[in-house]
């Protein structure tokens, strides 16, 4: 095998190019982001690469140690300006030591601290936007590397129109499925049968949302559109299986308010016991093969790809979703699941009817399989390679 190549020689015709990478991200606990970079350590590992992740810690450093890639705590995620200098003297540092080919950023506070660690070091570096930021100098951070990554053709255009970056600069690499790890038949059953007793699902259409909670991933809709459906049901004298929605995900120390308003709303409403707050789960695959539908409610801001919304549908799950941002990207209405659009100014309770309609049309459909179509479109080969050709493409100018 070849020895590294690094930046500044030319390699002969024909010669693999292999690239050290630093990825920097505020924190490795849960989320789409934190999770693409995880898996993107693994490949780039299994490359024979070396890769080194930068930041303030969490869960799932493990899981880059094991994988053959070495984690650097700093903290690169708060947002205190008073410390800001001696954090990025701090990264600073860490770059003159590992000598990085390519430095990956996927958010702005880490952007900005490399961009000021980086002053008099000139390392080539890739943004990763992987959301539609407010429009903001803070935010137009993320168009400042020598090339800019982005997860859907939504977000591309968004940054275009907001901050008039070229088309040169931007790679479009849509996120993507580990066929192995959302297959059914590589599950951990035990596991399965343990949270369907735990959360007491027997008898019910489950709905699920996934990701960390937050005001803006619309947790508040699916719970009023829960009540929606009870009442739905209970009016029409059904004798189908009710509903029972399942939030896999947690909120972060700063948000626990916003996680504790939603066990009150759940408890106003009445549907305390068709609400299951189940928390950050690592067997994401497992918590979808409980699912029936799987819902993206968010009506704020669009996903930027939408992760869990394409994993559903490898794991066999129709989804309802927004019918906005990377979510026309991945669902099809009518074909693997159900768009639902509505305007800013409708009410809490219009929202709740909207997605209880869709939930409820989607939860008595046959689409068929969902999970060949996902596969090709979202091929983690397809990702992999993409991104490494990024790599090598900017490493070697």
């Amino acid at each position: 095998m070849p020895g590294f190549w690094r930046a500044g020689s030319s390699p002969a015709p024909g010669t693999l190019i292999h690239v050290k990478t630093l990825q920097i991200l505020p924190a490795l606990d849960q989320g789409g982001v934190e999770r693409g970079v995880v898996e993107m350590n693994r490949a780039i590992s299994s490359e024979g690469w070396e890769n080194v992740v930068v930041s303030a810690g969490g869960r799932l450093v493990d899981q880059i140690t094991l994988a053959g890639g070495r984690h650097i705590r700093v903290d690169v995620k708060s947002k205190n300006p008073f410390t800001f200098f001696r954090r990025a003297a701090i990264l600073k540092e860490v770059l003159k030591k590992e000598a990085p080919d390519v430095v990956c950023v996927h958010s702005r506070v880490p952007a900005w601290l490399f961009l000021q660690a980086n002053k008099t070091l000139g390392i080539k570096w890739i943004t990763f936007a992987h959301g539609a930021n407010s429009i903001s100098r803070y935010s137009r951070i993320m168009t400042a590397g020598d090339l800019t990554v982005t997860p859907s053709k939504y977000i591309a255009d968004y940054l275009k129109a907001a901050y008039a970056i070229k088309d040169e600069k931007l790679r479009i690499i849509p996120r993507a499925i580990d066929k192995e790890k959302f297959n059914i038949e590589n599950l951990d059953k035990d596991f399965i049968e343990e949270k369907r007793e735990e959360w007491g699902l027997e008898g019910h259409r489950v709905v699920m949302g996934l990701g960390r909670i937050t005001q803006l991933k619309g947790y508040d809709v699916l719970i009023r559109a829960i009540k929606y459906l009870r009442q739905t049901h209970a009016n029409a004298r059904r004798s189908t299986p009710n509903y029972k929605l399942v939030i896999v995900g947690e909120a972060e120390a700063l948000r626990k308010k916003y996680e504790d308003s939603l066990h009150q709303l759940a408890a106003e409403l009445g549907v305390t016991d068709s609400v299951v707050f189940a928390g950050a789960q690592s067997k994401v695959a497992e918590c979808l093969s409980l699912a029936d539908v799987v819902v993206s409610a968010n009506w704020q801001k669009p996903e930027a790809f939408g992760r869990s919304m394409a994993e559903a549908l490898a794991m066999n799950k129709p989804v309802v979703a927004t019918a906005f941002g990377g979510a026309l990207d991945i669902v099809q209405d009518g074909v693997n699941g159900a768009l639902v659009a509505w305007q800013k100014n409708d009410t809490p309770e219009e929202r709740a009817i909207a997605f209880g309609n869709a939930i409820r049309y989607v939860a008595h459909s046959d689409f068929g399989d969902l999970r060949a179509a996902a596969l090709e479109k979202f091929s983690f080969e397809r990702m992999v390679s993409s991104s490494l050709d990024v790599y090598r493409e900017l490493a070697s100018k």
